[in-house]
């Protein structure tokens, strides 16, 4: 049986991200490793006046997320409410920008504050759904009376500056900004854990997995609404999306990361999967440039040719039930993570598997029936995944042998 082999240059070691088990320490050297600085997080603190900040999101000192905020767009009565907080002077919570080079930051949290005060700004912005004052609805900071106005005009946004003096080595800067960034967004609304990766680990692979997730058998095959023409132009993502959970979470990028990450996963096995994702991540984004374009190309036609062959079903698991068998009637990882693994390495075989499409469905069914143990609880020890991604390889060779 034909071994699996990664490309050159894209073998990564991978240890594990924090340490397990609990470290003992004295009082005296907790006391000395405190006044040592350890882990102590460097910040300033700037108040920016509002009509300052479509200077400051236009300006390439302050970098934004694009890709996030497409994804996460507050709506019009959201950014309405933002500005109706600023008329009445209710406390707004700051935001945090990271300084990855002297005068130049990258904004951690506050993303959606910051372009809405910009749409507000540049007119784009209909005041909607005020509660305080609907009297203001249907204005704009044009047509606003003039006190209200110069009111606005009065207030500040407050932001937290983590600056580069925090560390000077650069991953423990990344784990920083890292546990920084986390600890912003534990008391609200929580980011999966793709949203957070976006957020820190932003990089070619990052935002491969990004392009990728858009593709539309990837998107047919786990239920995400297709881009339309616009969107493939380099427009407005399709509205349909938004609406979509998969695709709000992100998870349909993981589901791009994990393919890639799963490639090596039996060789740097780790225990949880979102340490290890993020680690992969992080030292994936270093990948030489000839690396990311042959992942792309791999991943493209490894998932068209899932489609081909199995339509939107193929990550349905056969599964067994009290009444007989039947089609779990939705996709899942269990399923996705070998399939994808064992299936990237007939993309040779395209043509021939096609052909035997329809023996191929019936030697899978058979295949899950057979093995139904393996299948049954989403079981991720090294084993375990070893021998799911044999016997999806095992059923490819039997159709072509």
């Amino acid at each position: 049986m034909k071994m699996f082999q990664l490309l050159n240059g894209e073998e990564l070691e991978i240890s594990k991200a924090f340490p397990s088990g609990v470290i003992q320490a004295t009082d005296a050297e907790l006391n000395d490793r405190y006044a040592g600085g350890a882990v102590r997080i460097v910040t300033e603190q700037a108040r920016y006046p509002l009509p300052q900040i479509p200077q400051m999101v236009s300006s390439s000192d302050y970098r934004l997320d694009p890709e996030f905020q497409r994804r996460h767009r507050w709506d019009d009565v959201k950014k309405s409410r933002l500005i109706e907080s600023f008329i009445i002077n209710v406390p707004v919570p700051p935001v945090f920008l990271y300084e990855v080079g002297y005068a130049k930051y990258e904004v951690m949290d506050g993303l959606q504050r910051l372009t809405a005060i910009d749409d507000f700004y540049q007119y784009f912005l209909v005041l909607d759904g005020l509660e305080e004052w609907p009297e203001l609805n249907g204005r704009t900071y044009k047509t606003l009376p003039e006190a209200v106005r110069r009111g606005v005009d009065r207030r500040y946004l407050s932001s937290v500056v983590l600056l580069q003096e925090t560390v000077s080595d650069p991953v423990e800067a990344q784990r920083l900004k890292q546990l920084v960034f986390e600890r912003i967004n534990s008391g609200g609304v929580s980011l999966s854990f793709q949203e957070s990766r976006n957020a820190i680990f932003d990089g070619p692979m990052n935002r491969l997995c990004i392009r990728l997730s858009r593709h539309p058998a990837l998107c047919k095959t786990w239920g995400i609404p297709e881009p339309n023409p616009q969107e493939l132009d380099g427009g407005e993502i399709n509205p349909k999306a938004r609406l979509n959970d998969t695709f709000r979470r992100m998870d349909d990028v993981e589901l791009v990361l994990r393919f890639f990450a799963y490639r090596q996963r039996l060789s740097n096995q780790d225990g949880a999967l979102k340490p290890y994702f993020d680690r992969y991540l992080q030292l994936a984004n270093s990948f030489p440039s000839e690396v990311v374009d042959s992942l792309q190309s791999i991943f493209e036609s490894t998932i068209t040719l899932a489609y081909d062959l199995f339509g939107e079903e193929a990550f349905y698991l056969w599964r067994r039930r009290a009444s007989g068998w039947g089609w779990y009637r939705r996709p899942t990882t269990a399923v996705y993570d070998p399939m994808m693994f064992a299936l990237s390495q007939f993309k040779g075989k395209r043509d021939d598997l096609i052909a035997k499409r329809i023996e191929l469905k019936d030697r899978v069914r058979q295949m899950y029936e057979q093995h139904y143990d393996q299948f049954e609880g989403r079981y991720t020890n090294k084993e375990n995944l070893r021998v799911r991604n044999e016997l999806f390889t095992a059923v490819f060779f039997s159709v072509l042998s």
